[in-house]
């Protein structure tokens, strides 16, 4: 079976009243993808309170979000 693979999205916040939507967009458009695959759940990793990283991870249960904090 062939797999989509999909490159972690970067989200760097500019306008920080923007930060949930724009996460929030980031997160949609990746469960998208996990839903047609039917496989993996979202990690978000936030770097510092401007940048985070959206990824598919085998680590988090299909359809759930979790978040870890590096800062």
């Amino acid at each position: 079976m062939h797999t989509q693979t999909t490159e972690p999205l970067e989200i760097l916040v500019t306008e920080p009243d923007r930060r949930d939507e724009m996460l929030n967009e980031a997160e949609a458009a990746l469960r998208r993808v996990a839903m047609s695959q039917r496989a993996g759940g979202i990690l978000v990793t936030r770097h510092n309170p401007g940048r985070y990283t959206l990824e598919l991870s085998d680590e988090v249960p299909f359809g759930q979000t979790r978040e870890i904090s590096l800062s």
